[in-house]
């Protein structure tokens, strides 16, 4: 046999057995192979397997040398190289000294203001003497138990010293309605839409290679606007209701979207009602200051006979407010990565919106003009209060009052 084919039938050998065996292992066979040649069998075999002629030749004096088994090992213990953290004392108390929360470097140092990616981990550390990769501090950081972590909602700021007696208030108010068969909604304005070829957030299944195409600057269509969905979520039912809106979300767009859910869901579910729990935050098109809400809704008690108590949630808690996480946040699931291309899609789309639980939603175009800027005099919500039409309760009259369809002269409930 010729060298040429010696070299190659070890190379193939190689190709055959090194995915299948460890350092050690490789080692031993190439000194192996290396022997059965003979003279010149270490450059053959360094050769044909692409390694160093020094390893090839420590496998072969292991052999000589007769060594017992390392019991599973590839090296011996104390081999290979030295961790970066064990080289340098110094490297984990600096990059430590980085990432701490408290303290993130010299204030003089630039990456105090930047994020702290592993590359720029990394050259900082490289430039305080300590020569690092991006991989290396990625590890350092994970075994120190850090992670990759987003911020995390978890301080409300100032509390109203009433928060949770408001939220008890509400509570029992509720469930009392409830028990007697009377209605209890939330109520809330979702978040102004785009519509037409704009990006939506989320995903979608779709063939691979084909996104929806949508505009790249989200400049709205002057022709189409946006959509304002207002929510009328019914707690005792577990049903929702949305009047998309066209034009402003004002007060009075925000009590025509409750006169639409009573006029046409309402009236028939609770055909005995005589009166209506609405909880509702405490700012917006619906704020307990705003006083178009309220001669809205006087008008509304009016022309329904419905005898409408307002709820606000203390402020701050919107985000406890029903109609956000039962409701709202269902429909944004339900259209993600789907583009609104028209008032249609954001109609339909939320009136698709179900749940595994039993949440069924109906919607509604308005095409109503709200104008904004719409003034309600001192003396209107004067005699709007001496009729006892609008009456205050007598926990925090601002945040909880009735409104009622016949003139009272009680000005305080309970």
């Amino acid at each position: 046999m010729s060298i040429d084919d010696v070299t190659q039938s070890v190379r193939d050998r190689a190709e055959s057995l090194f995915p299948h065996l460890d350092e050690r292992q490789r080692r031993l066979w190439m000194g192996a192979e290396a022997r059965q040649i003979g003279h010149g069998g270490i450059a053959r075999v360094a050769e044909a397997t692409g390694v160093s002629r020094p390893t090839v030749s420590r496998g072969a004096a292991e052999l000589e040398a007769g060594q017992d088994p390392l019991g599973g090992r590839a090296r011996r213990a104390g081999a290979g190289r030295k961790r970066a953290a064990d080289k340098d004392p110094g490297l984990l108390p600096a990059l430590l000294g980085l990432v701490r929360p408290t303290e993130r470097g010299d204030p003089e140092s630039p990456i105090r203001w930047t994020t702290l990616s592993t590359r720029r981990l990394a050259a900082e550390l490289t430039a305080q003497g300590h020569k690092v990769s991006p991989k290396t501090v990625a590890d350092l950081l994970h075994a120190e138990g850090f992670s990759l972590q987003g911020n995390a909602k978890t301080a409300e700021g100032s509390q109203h010293e009433d928060r949770d007696a408001q939220f008890a208030y509400i509570a029992s108010h509720a469930k009392a309605r409830q028990a007697a068969g009377q209605p209890v909604v939330s109520v809330g304005s979702k978040k102004k839409e785009l519509v037409g070829s704009f990006k939506n957030g989320g995903r979608e299944w779709r063939p691979k290679g084909n996104p929806a195409k949508v505009n790249v600057h989200d400049f709205p269509d002057p022709a189409l606007g946006k959509a304002n969905p207002y929510g009328v979520y019914d707690t005792g039912d577990d049903s929702g209701w949305a009047s998309v809106g066209t034009d402003h979300d004002t007060a009075a767009f925000a009590v025509a979207s409750i006169k639409s859910w009573w006029d046409v869901v309402g009236r028939a579910r609770y055909p005995g009602a005589s009166c209506l729990l609405v909880t509702a935050d405490g700012g917006g098109s619906n704020g307990y200051r705003v006083r178009l809400w309220k001669t809205e809704l006087a008008k509304f008690a009016v022309e329904s006979g419905l005898e409408v108590t307002v709820c606000h949630l203390p402020p701050g808690t919107s985000k406890w407010n029903a109609v956000e996480h039962r409701l709202f946040s269902h429909i944004k699931m339900n259209w993600r990565g789907r583009p609104l291309t028209s008032h249609e899609v954001v109609v339909n789309t939320i009136g698709a919106t179900t749940t595994r639980s039993g949440l069924s939603v109906r919607a509604e175009l308005d095409t109503a003009e709200y104008p904004l800027g719409v003034k309600v005099p001192d003396r209107q919500m004067e005699a709007l209060a001496a009729s006892g039409v609008w009456q205050r309760r007598a926990w925090h009259g601002e945040w909880n009052y009735t409104m009622n369809p016949t003139p009272s002269h009680d000005t305080h409930t309970k």
